[in-house]
């Protein structure tokens, strides 16, 4: 067995003039809040974020798939015209790849030669236009050159730095109106001696005698193409980690979503005995990022496959901890599309989900992606997690959102709740106790460190307008400012100023 060794996990993220957002550089971190007023571009950060996944890990799919070859830089080194030396030079890498699998050498780096190098190099600059492409499907635009600050002529700019990894690179993405994509990497461009899957070293022995002398020209060029393909898919955690591991994006308003879809569905099974052709209607275009929701949720159970236990268990945990019940779904029979509904604990009929508390409808959707689609790997974007949350629940969530991060799943969140930021705070505290000591603590196993969580806070400016995104440390009193501090005190003012009218009777 070969095992798959781990790619640098840190990105920063510059973005100039994109949205309402005047710059921003941000860490992704596995546990990654922003927080801030409405407008400032909160949710326009995170579309971004699943979009660079869903284009640099190849769709969203379901995870496990590495070895598939589905990323965009896969496909164009597949359709690549190949010469008679790059036939020889992919011959020679396969077999380097192989004499460091025999070897049994475990975790490594291969570096590859500057041939390929440079092919992967200008497959990556040619893909600017497609990048943009899903960025704007993801906002629902036709031209992400309209997402571009208002009142700026230049284009909007994204630059993505790797920081951990023995190849740092840096990718600017450049969102005017001929969108560009180009990727500065050190000649020492590497992949892991993991590779990609179980399947290598039959893949590369394979691929070593179809490019054998002996072979057929017409498939000794296919086999390289073939093997070029593959290799992109392998070089893509040195190049882009984090944002090759699949992500899945959970819009805020999830409880109107879920009702909408019972709606949608209740409306195709009534129509579903009716034949014949209907008039044409104008259907509104959904965003790429509810798109996938609703057809993830439609296809929820699909493909059928064997689930690891831990992400499983997180769905238990939320039920159990924060819904006192179980999320539950049957697929119809007449349009095979799937019926969401709530069992309370100690119940033993469902209760439809439409039926069923605000908060409820909010969570289902996280229970279900855990229980069917989500691994540890994956990441999941939620916004406004806290939405027809009680404090306590809030708090309650808060706590299952940093145990998948232990379960090795990357978070990020959009929010505007001070108990989740508080709550934060107390997991990073936390961290600073003994292992020993933090028992005595509520929820004492959950600690992450500083390195681990990052929270950032998106200011509304005037000049220039827009917002700029900060990063924002625990402070003095070990909690992260974001500003509700000083709506407390407003309001306390306002009351003192009332109490002292009142008492004067002026």
């Amino acid at each position: 067995m070969i095992e798959q060794a781990d790619a640098g996990e840190r990105l920063d993220l510059d973005v100039t003039d994109f949205g309402p957002i005047v710059r921003a550089n941000v860490e992704l971190r596995p546990l990654t809040v922003f927080v801030g007023p409405s407008n400032t571009g909160k949710s326009y950060l995170a579309i971004l974020i699943y979009a660079l996944h869903r284009f640099f890990g190849g769709g969203s799919g379901f995870a496990g798939r590495r070895f598939a070859g589905v990323s965009p830089l896969s496909r164009l080194m597949g359709r690549q015209e190949l010469s008679a030396e790059a036939v020889e030079t992919a011959r020679d890498v396969a077999r380097t790849l192989l004499r460091n699998a025999d070897s049994k050498q475990g975790r490594g780096r291969v570096v590859l030669p500057p041939g390929v190098t440079d092919a992967v190099r200008s497959a990556i600059d040619s893909t600017g236009v497609a990048l943009a492409g899903e960025i704007g499907r993801c906002f629902g635009v036709a031209e992400t050159h309209t997402l571009t600050r208002k009142g700026r002529r230049s284009a909007a700019r994204v630059v993505l730095r790797q920081r951990g990894s023995p190849t740092p690179t840096e990718h600017v993405v450049t969102l005017g109106r001929s969108p560009e994509l180009r990727m500065t990497v050190s000649e020492d461009l590497w992949i892991p001696v993991g590779y990609g899957a179980d399947d290598a070293e039959p893949f590369l022995r394979g691929s070593i005698l179809m490019l054998d002398d002996s072979g057929d020209d017409s498939l000794r060029r296919f086999a390289a193409r073939d093997f070029l393909a593959t290799i992109a898919d392998w070089v893509t955690p040195a190049i882009v980690a984090p944002l090759h591991q699949p992500a899945y994006y959970l819009p805020a308003d999830r409880t109107g979503v879920m009702h909408a879809h019972s709606v949608v569905v209740s409306a195709l099974i009534a129509s579903a005995p009716a034949g014949g052709l209907r008039p044409a209607a104008r259907t509104p275009v959904l965003s790429g990022v509810l798109a996938d929701f609703l057809e993830q949720l439609i296809e929820i159970d699909r493909p059928a496959r064997r689930r690891r236990g831990s992400a499983r268990d997180l769905a238990a945990q939320i039920e159990a901890g924060v819904l006192g019940g179980s999320v539950r779904f049957e697929r119809s029979a007449a349009v095979d599309y799937p019926r969401f509904a709530y069992r309370p604990e100690g119940w033993q009929e469902d209760l439809p989900l439409a039926n069923a508390s605000s908060m409820v409808s909010e969570l289902a959707p996280v229970v279900l992606y855990l229980r069917h689609i989500v691994e540890p790997g994956s990441v999941l974007i939620v916004e406004e997690p806290e939405s027809h949350l009680h404090p306590a629940m809030q708090v309650a969530f808060t706590r299952q959102l940093v145990a998948l991060v232990h379960a090795g799943i990357r978070v990020i969140v959009t929010t505007h709740s001070e108990w989740l930021l508080e709550e934060l705070a107390n997991v990073v505290r936390r961290s600073e106790l003994p292992v020993a000591k933090r028992g005595g603590v509520e929820g004492g196993d959950l600690a992450l460190g500083p390195e681990q969580v990052g929270a950032w806070l998106f200011e509304p400016r005037r000049r220039p307008r827009g917002s700029v995104v900060r990063e924002i440390a625990l402070d003095d009193t070990g909690l992260y400012s974001a500003g509700y501090d000083d709506v407390a005190a407003a309001l306390h003012n306002d009351w003192a100023d009332i109490s002292s009218g009142i008492e004067t009777g002026s």
